[in-house]
């Protein structure tokens, strides 16, 4: 029965948490993360042979107070486009 309850306990807990609402294709950013599993590949394949492509789109990199180089981020919508034109017809 304990483990029911600690199940039980672990759910709301999560549920209690504030959830970051989805936002629209059409302004979200992705990280390599994401794209990844929007392309069901490896976040390694992505970073070493996927973004790396010259025709995959430019990353957006936003500014960093500290100057530091910061991680890249990826439109959504481009890399949607970037995937569509690469569909076997």
């Amino acid at each position: 029965m304990e483990n029911v309850e600690e199940l039980l306990r672990k759910i709301l807990e999560q549920l209690s948490k504030p959830q970051i609402p989805s936002l629209p294709i059409a302004i979200d950013l992705w990280d390599t993360r994401m794209v990844a599993a929007y392309l069901k590949r490896s976040v390694d394949t992505i970073r070493e042979d996927v973004v790396s492509l010259p025709s995959f789109p430019k990353p957006v990199r936003l500014p960093l107070a500290s100057g530091a180089r910061s991680q890249a981020l990826y439109k959504a919508r481009e890399v949607i486009a970037w995937a569509e034109r690469h569909t076997a017809r």
